[in-house]
């Protein structure tokens, strides 16, 4: 007997523009954390491996120079059509990009502690509050059952597991490491509750649609994020919570790389900007690992896992530029039409 299916969940589009402002969707500060966390794994390389600092500092302005022009665009939204944004943070899937906001901030944070650290600790205290009220927010929404399959994605890892895991970096990185660790414990058992749920769809559920496909890279990010997280605030060599999560990091990695084919049916959107934070931290991960005396396996894997991070940033960001230069990373004014 078939079961009958869920109707279709509504696609990751791009809302239209009014008043010549794109109204950029939530999705779109994967790009800071893209950005970012390649700026980070600069910094980490330069100082093990004396690769130029300049390189690193430049992608972590350009991360904080998108973030700041999405944080404005995405404000003027909720001004000039705020009906559009509110539907935004109602839809099931695209409510959970909202998160990002805070993650972004945080890594901004980190990005200009070396420089300032009064801003540094401004941008981080916002951020992370701004994260919890809405993790808790939405996940109390969340608890009220009545999801269909269909609308469980990677997504529902950002507003508390991305965050946690974040808000512990942050807080390791100001030496608060009692509270970094309670919140890589908020991070972490989230995870494991919201994998496993995930899982159950995945093997379960219908297959994705196409649309939404490109949210599995999503699923890279717990692990080396969270491993980033577990070094901040627990200072030491690499035990074996540490190793174990950079091997299930590795893990994830290669089932994407072997399901590429099937995710990129879908075109090229901004939406694959989710598979770059858990790339750059599995890039990240290594060398930090490197930095406190591993000599084994991260050491082994630090030189190829910063390159395909590289490489994969870049081609995403070209293919993002090719849409901004085709006019199509924004829809057209209703009046161009």
């Amino acid at each position: 007997m078939t079961q009958p299916q869920p109707a279709p969940t509504p696609p990751l589009s791009l809302p239209a523009p009014a008043g010549g402002l794109p109204r950029v969707p939530a999705s779109f500060f994967g790009m800071v954390l893209g950005f970012g966390g390649l700026g980070g794994a600069w910094r980490e390389a330069h100082r093990l491996w004396s690769l130029p600092a300049a390189v690193g500092e430049a992608l972590l302005a350009a991360a904080a120079l998108i973030w700041a022009v999405l944080l404005f665009l995405y404000v003027a939204k909720w001004i000039s059509a705020r009906r559009e944004a509110q539907s935004e943070l109602d839809h099931p899937i695209q409510c959970c990009f909202v998160g990002l906001i805070g993650v972004a901030t945080m890594l901004v944070a980190l990005g200009a502690l070396p420089y300032s650290r009064p801003l540094g600790i401004g941008l981080l205290t916002l951020g992370a509050l701004f994260t919890a009220a809405f993790g808790i927010w939405r996940t109390g929404l969340l608890w009220r059952g009545g999801r269909e399959h269909a609308t469980t994605t990677p997504v529902m890892y950002l507003p508390t597991v991305a965050g946690s895991f974040v808000t512990a970096t942050g807080l390791g990185a100001l030496g608060l490491q009692d509270w970094g660790q309670m919140a890589f414990g908020a991070g972490f058992f989230s995870w494991l509750a919201i994998e496993s749920v995930l899982m159950v769809r995945l093997y379960t559920a219908a297959p994705m649609e196409p649309m939404l496909r490109p949210s599995l890279g999503i699923q890279l990010a717990p692990p080396t994020v969270g491993l980033i997280a577990y070094l901040a605030v627990n200072p030491g060599p690499p035990d074996l919570i540490a190793h174990a999560l950079l091997g299930y990091g590795v893990l994830q990695g290669l089932l994407l790389l072997r399901m590429i084919p099937w995710i990129a049916e879908h075109p090229f959107t901004p939406s694959y900007w989710g598979f770059t934070f858990g790339l750059t931290a599995l890039a990240t991960a290594p060398l930090r690992m490197i930095e406190r005396g591993d000599t084994g396996a991260a050491a082994t894997l630090a030189p190829a896992l910063f390159v395909i991070a590289n490489a994969a940033i870049a081609l995403i960001a070209l293919l993002t530029v090719r849409l901004l230069a085709q006019g199509r990373l924004f829809p057209k004014p209703a009046a161009a039409r």
